[in-house]
């Protein structure tokens, strides 16, 4: 593998990007897209399948379509040294193994899948094969946390060998599960790495940035000889495999993006509870209005509340930003039941269609957008903002994207917007990317 060889991300939700910088993140995979993609500059390139808000059998049917035109992308540029990295999330929720199983059913002949879930920006570190989640700097086994018991892809196991073999319903049992230990990455792995064969699963540790560059470094030079592997890994990783000096610029300078200094919107879709909080001491910060959406009307299907909601938010925001103050657009709080999955899916995307309605009657000419929640960033770039590609900037805070759209974009050109996943940074997170971006630019 050469230094110019190309990372390959299939990202579950556009929030994957939160360690790099200056790489293109698709929203579409059709031939020609990923071509252009695979042509980019970059070493590292993400495709946004958002799969981890489908469904088992859309995720795997995405994943096979992506996989399917990246093989014609990569053969019509005669590419031959790539890496894939299936990314998903760092506290283990996703659809593994059916995205891997997949991307090996297409692509495949891999040496081995390695599971790698630190993500040290979001305090997630991997110690003797347990992944644990730092809780008020006490490291919690991730079992023991909430992301266990979501509703979707609850598991049972912190130790990555019992995880591997409860997910695969015990194909892959934990005896078989190759170990990289924090012992035998910094005592260095290559001579492991070149044993490996048949798609091997191997799951490995990382304290550290530092632990994670060295694996990446024995692993590239495993693949220039000839080993191919695939990744099942959170954002640190990438980091370490993609190799890129700083981002051009800080994350506390920021603002210079910012079209013509002008206050820009927030998008607030996410319910978990960290965000709630965010979006409270957001809400307190100066220049900022709160804008409420009752998503609780649109259980009315006699009239259709979806319009009127939307006249009345797109009136206020209009309002809001013509006083000069920035509106902060945020679903309603509170809990809502329904009397199964089915309903509370399409009445989740009932909730997403009026959220992107109101992202399409922005005023085209914010200075910029926060988008919070890693379902409501990938809607907003894929169908608010109706984008093909982006270009990412870097992060203007650890864990938290920003893109720019390109000057030919017919509503909001050169418009710089951060990805700011549901679950990350501290309470006052959301309130600091607020005040990077609206900070006076002093120039030279």
């Amino acid at each position: 593998m050469t230094a110019k060889s190309k990372i390959i991300v299939l990202d579950d939700d556009p929030t994957g990007s939160q360690t790099v910088h200056s790489c293109l993140l698709l929203m579409r995979w059709d031939v020609d897209t990923l071509r252009t993609g695979l042509q980019d500059n970059s070493p590292i390139l993400f495709v946004l399948t958002n799969t981890r808000a489908l469904p088992p059998e859309s995720a795997a049917s995405v994943t096979k379509e992506v996989c399917h035109n990246l093989k014609l992308a990569l053969d019509a540029l005669s590419i031959r040294d790539f890496l894939i990295v299936s990314r998903s999330d760092s506290t283990l929720r996703g659809h593994y193994p059916i995205e891997t199983d997949v991307i090996a059913e297409e692509l495949g002949d891999f040496d081995a899948h390695f599971l790698v879930p630190a993500f040290f920006e979001g305090g997630r570190i991997t110690r003797d094969s347990i992944h644990y989640l730092i809780v008020d700097g006490v490291p919690t086994p991730v079992h023991e946390t909430e992301f266990a018991r979501d509703s979707v892809f609850a598991y049972h196991h912190s130790y990555l060998p019992k995880y591997v073999e409860e997910k695969t319903q015990g194909r892959i049992n934990a005896e078989s599960v190759e170990i990289f230990s924090l012992a035998d990455i910094r005592a260095g792995s290559l001579e492991r790495l070149m044993k490996l064969s048949g798609n091997q699963c191997a799951v490995v540790d990382g304290e550290t940035q530092a632990d994670l560059n060295r694996f990446a470094e024995d692993v590239l030079t495993a693949a220039s000889q000839g080993k191919r592997f695939l990744f099942r890994s959170a954002a640190s990783i990438l980091t370490a495999l993609a190799a890129l000096p700083p981002q051009p610029i800080p994350s506390e300078n920021m603002a210079s993006y910012v079209r013509g200094g002008k206050p820009g919107a927030v998008i607030v879709g996410s319910h978990v509870k960290k965000t709630t909080q965010q979006l409270e001491v957001l809400l307190e910060a100066e220049g900022t209005v709160g804008i409420e959406i009752n998503v609780a009307r649109l259980l009315d299907e006699k009239v259709n509340q979806s319009a009127t909601l939307l006249t009345e938010i797109l009136e206020n925001v209009r309002a809001v930003h013509d006083s000069q103050h920035t509106p902060v657009v945020y679903t309603s709080r509170q809990e809502l039941s329904f009397k199964d999955i089915e309903t509370r899916l399409q009445f989740g995307e009932k909730v997403s269609s009026l959220l992107m309605d109101v992202v399409r009657g922005l005023p085209s000419d914010i200075g910029f957008l926060i988008s919070k929640g890693g379902i409501t960033s990938n809607d907003v770039l894929s169908t608010g903002l109706n984008l093909t590609s982006a270009r990412l900037l870097g992060q203007i805070l650890a864990g938290c994207s920003m893109i720019i759209t390109s000057s030919e974009h017919p509503q909001f050109p050169n418009l710089p917007v951060v990805l700011f996943p549901g679950n990350v940074g501290s309470k006052s997170a959301l309130t600091t990317v607020y005040q990077r971006l609206t900070k006076k630019v002093v120039i030279g």
